[in-house]
């Protein structure tokens, strides 16, 4: 179906820039990307705990929490996997024009997929933060067994065994999971997030 020619885009009387000042804060998206069992999850919730200690105005969308409700009509497929990320973009942009710095922990293994969402935000609003971790040792951890389960053919398409994953060209981070602890992780992004004046 395509778009309804009566939709009429409504300004708020609140804008984003008066959240920002009333929090104190900007709002961003922090985009987690990497290979299943990188980290991303732990990462974004540890975070998550920082910035609420604080008293920043936060949330974290979760790729598994979010095929539970609102794209749990999706498959894994190529095509519903870049509509699983369209809308999480969606999703995380509203949380931003909210005031909020919302962190997103999806694989999204592709780069067209994440160019598109960035290209929803203004510039210096898309965080793009690559977790990068060795396929082994993902795999080591396989939290989900689901490497395993992809290793025996019970899962297809899956990402690092017969699904590509293609590594940011250009992140604003790079995390080295197989070298950083999640705490000093944590500490990286908030000295990004103040140095980049959003905090």
């Amino acid at each position: 179906m395509g778009k309804s020619s009566h939709i009429v885009w409504h300004d708020t009387l609140v804008t984003k820039r008066d959240r920002q000042l009333r929090n104190g804060h900007k709002s961003c998206v922090l985009w987690f990307t990497g290979l299943s069992g990188s980290g991303k999850s732990s990462l974004a919730n540890a975070l998550d705990v920082e910035l609420f200690h604080q008293g920043i105005k936060s949330y974290v969308l979760d790729g598994d929490n979010i095929r539970h409700g609102l794209n749990k009509d999706l498959s894994f497929k190529k095509e519903d996997r870049k509509e699983n990320i369209r809308r999480v973009g969606e999703v995380a942009k509203l949380f931003v024009d909210s005031g909020h710095i919302v962190s997103t922990a999806f694989i999204s293994p592709f780069y067209e997929d994440r160019q598109l969402v960035r290209n929803m935000f203004e510039q210096n609003e898309f965080i793009e933060v690559f977790v990068d971790c060795p396929l082994h040792l993902c795999e080591k951890r396989d939290p989900k067994g689901l490497y395993k389960k992809a290793r025996l053919g019970e899962i297809s398409d899956f990402t690092g065994i017969d699904s590509p994953y293609e590594v940011p060209i250009n992140p604003e981070l790079v995390i080295e999971a197989d070298k950083m602890t999640i705490e000093k992780s944590v500490q990286l992004v908030m000295s990004y997030l103040k140095d980049s004046d959003i905090l």
